[in-house]
């Protein structure tokens, strides 16, 4: 009796303490931030400008190749009529191109290269916008999760009419 008791009491205290916090009302949703980047006029001129400056980067990359190649290729037809220490030379200088165009490809389009720097700082000002719609969305609707669609493999089943992309559109001023 005095258990039963006990659960009876720690089983109320719970419900109470859960009621009290309004865990019970909590409103879920999601959106498919693809779905707005790819609506919003300015993710296409992000796209281009970052394409354009990307174009750029790859010609220098290639002229980097280029001229490696030709060094190759003017070593060996030269090779026979060089002395082992010329040979040596040619070959450290080709060395030394090839360290400049792997530094190149690395501070360029390695991790935290400059692509991605280009890439985060125009896409930031789209990113806090499109944020700022969503925050306006979800307090109008009192939702207490979104989640993001395109992020990842997290959710398994959506429901559409969860679904507030149309929404953030919306609050940007972008009509379907």
């Amino acid at each position: 009796m005095k258990k039963s008791l006990k659960l009876l009491f720690l089983l109320g205290f719970i419900s109470s303490l859960i009621l009290s916090q309004g865990l019970y009302a909590q409103k879920f949703g999601y959106i498919d931030s693809e779905f707005l980047l790819n609506k919003h006029p300015d993710y296409k001129l992000v796209q281009e400008e970052l394409a354009s400056v990307s174009e750029q980067w790859k010609k220098e990359a290639q002229k980097l190749e280029q001229e490696i190649k030709e060094m190759r290729s003017s070593l060996k037809a030269e090779e026979v009529l060089l002395t082992e220490e010329m040979y040596r030379e040619r070959m450290n200088a080709i060395q030394e191109k090839e360290k400049q165009a792997i530094a190149f490809n690395n501070r360029v389009f390695g991790i935290n290269g400059q692509y991605y720097q280009k890439q985060a700082e125009l896409l930031q000002p789209l990113q806090s916008m499109i944020f700022d719609a969503i925050d306006k969305v979800c307090k109008r609707f009192n939702l207490a999760v979104l989640f993001d669609k395109a992020s990842g493999p997290l959710m398994i089943y959506t429901d559409p009419r969860h679904d507030y992309s149309e929404f953030v559109l919306q609050e940007l001023g972008l009509e379907n």
